[in-house]
């Protein structure tokens, strides 16, 4: 009967969590684990470096974007590069595709890195070892760099998550073996914000108060017995939802107060509402928003699908570039768009392009030099010949604009040593 008890209670709190945050909650606690038991030690998490950025935008093209079609155009091989041609941009020397013309204007204020490699062309392993810099193991999960910025630095308004997640991707690592409060809060129409973040009609503040009550009273001698910080972890989660619930700025999620014309810029697609909303986070104190969009896996007519894709990403990812400078956000805010691999220089009988180790990764702000371009592959898209840079590296460049400890070790609970972004090392002649 007390096991019977026990469930009940667990139920009670996950049913609320999920009433308050309005996301499910994992119902095993096994990996709800404090920062202070991952430590190596109190108050070695300093940082190596003078942060040149104080919050990230990664923009994640899910499925694999063609780089010849948009970052690295091969001019003049039309035997790789079919109907698509490249354009020049506002930075010397820099040509993308032809489909992103908005953004061609906006190049002096990026750097492109054309020579990205990962080590898989699997889009689960991939799209993994992207946002972890660690492989895929059925043993454990690794945490996404928005975790580890909240473990080592704590949420930017304490009021807010400090890491959201805009878009629809089950696949997301999270928090991995960090404690739940370090993952992100999904999102999954930033039209429609946060839903169940206010009591139901008819219940008062008082009402409220007594059901919170009770169920902390319910959970109690559940809590007293099992004194543990993953428990512990999990009950903080609740105080955080409600501490959410009575903040003022649970405005950032309301849309509804930008200017019709704004919104109309970015383009009212998921994506560039999730670009708008996340220029409002940012405002809001939140540091790490990522924003995915989906279907570039272009096996079929890639000449199709990929140019009304780059419409779409164009369209939000200038806005979003314009909107943060013209606001003095954008040194601050390092903008990163990055996919988990590239497609084949070889066009197939289906006017596709197949999975392919090789891509492009593109940087704005965050006290990145602009104009620029870093690493090269061969004449045909298909080889790097210059500066190869891995997913691990990626990460460590952002690790170390934000001003992480990329060489401090921590133990996950089964005691195995982990840094932020692996044996990655970070670009840092590419720092204003």
């Amino acid at each position: 009967m007390k096991a019977t008890n026990e469930l009940s209670r667990r139920t009670v709190m996950t049913r609320m969590a999920q009433s308050c945050l309005g996301v499910g909650l994992l119902p095993s606690m096994q990996h709800l684990f404090s920062a202070k038991a991952l430590a190596a030690g109190e108050g070695a998490a300093t940082a190596m470096q003078a942060p040149t950025a104080r919050n990230v935008i990664f923009l994640y093209m899910t499925g694999g974007q063609s780089h010849l079609d948009t970052w690295d155009p091969k001019p003049g091989n039309t035997e790789v590069m079919g109907a698509t041609k490249a354009i020049k941009t506002s930075a010397d020397g820099v040509l993308i595709g032809e489909y992103l013309p908005r953004t061609a204007r906006l190049m002096h204020q990026a750097c492109v890195i054309n020579s990205m490699a990962t080590n898989t062309a699997a889009h689960e392993q991939a799209n993994y070892f992207m946002h972890t810099s660690y492989g895929l193991r059925s043993t454990i999960k690794h945490p996404g760099l928005g975790s580890w910025l909240s473990f080592y630095q704590g949420p930017g308004n304490p009021d807010l998550p400090p890491y959201v997640f805009i878009g629809n991707d089950s696949r997301h690592p999270g928090a991995g073996y960090m404690a739940r409060k370090h993952g992100p809060l999904m999102i999954n129409n930033p039209e429609t914000g946060l839903q169940n973040v206010r009591p139901q009609k008819g219940v008062t503040d008082d009402r409220f108060a007594m059901r919170r009550d009770m169920a902390q009273a319910l959970d109690a001698e559940f809590q007293n017995r099992w004194d543990v910080p993953g428990v512990k972890a999990y009950a903080d989660m609740y105080d955080d939802a409600v501490r959410m619930m009575k903040s003022e700025d649970l405005a950032a999620f309301d849309l509804s107060k930008e200017p019709a014309e704004l919104r109309a810029k970015y383009g009212r697609e998921t994506f560039g509402q999730g670009c708008l909303l996340a220029r409002r986070l940012v405002e809001h104190g939140v540091r790490f928003i990522e924003v995915s969009l989906g279907s570039w896996d272009t096996h079929t007519a890639n000449f199709i699908s990929t140019p009304r894709l780059c419409e779409t990403l164009d369209t939000a990812l200038s806005a979003l570039v314009q909107d943060l400078d013209s606001r003095g956000l954008l040194q601050q805010t390092m903008i990163v768009l990055a996919s988990e691999f590239g497609r084949t220089p070889k066009i197939n009988q289906n006017q596709g392009r197949d999975h392919y180790p090789i891509f492009s990764s593109v940087i704005f702000g965050g006290g990145i030099k602009g104009g620029i371009k870093y690493g090269a592959t061969d004449k045909d898209g298909a080889q790097i010949a210059a500066d190869k840079v891995g997913p691990p590296d990626l990460n460590a460049t952002i690790g170390y604009a934000l001003g992480l400890p990329l060489s401090q070790v921590i133990y996950s609970p089964s005691k195995r040593p982990f840094t932020v972004a692996d044996k990655g090392q970070p670009l840092t002649h590419l720092f204003a």
